[in-house]
């Protein structure tokens, strides 16, 4: 069982920078492809960065690609999401979660294993 403790939100002006970390325990942390999500008020989950278990691939959501930058440290068990250019649309609550997917990190949720309890991010204009 692998537990996940975001940490790093807060708030923030448009076009200020934020990272979140992701501190895993409980589980060989290396094992795990990591994957970022946020869900703002009213909508559903939404994919927005995810690492392969060795760190050496990253994928990411059309909206963050160029502003966000994921990254781990599997000797620290941390997964990291460095946040820059926010935008009031960035606006949400992220999750990290780990998948034990055998093939490519999934941008869908339902393939992750285990979640944190989130982290609030708010951008303000």
């Amino acid at each position: 069982q692998v537990q996940l403790v975001e940490s790093g939100g807060g708030l923030v002006q448009a076009g200020g920078s934020l990272r979140l970390s992701c501190a895993a325990s409980g589980g060989t942390f290396s094992y795990y492809h990591m994957g970022w999500f946020r869900q703002a008020p009213g909508k559903e989950r939404e994919f927005v960065a995810a690492i392969r278990w060795s760190g050496g691939t990253t994928y990411y959501a059309d909206s963050v690609k160029g502003r966000f930058t994921i990254s781990r440290d599997n000797a620290k068990n941390t997964v990291y999401l460095q946040m820059n250019s926010l935008k009031p649309e960035d606006t949400a609550v992220y999750y990290c979660a780990a998948s034990r997917s055998l093939y490519t990190p999934p941008r869908s949720s339902y393939e992750y294993n285990y979640w944190g309890q989130g982290t609030q991010v708010t951008v303000s204009s």
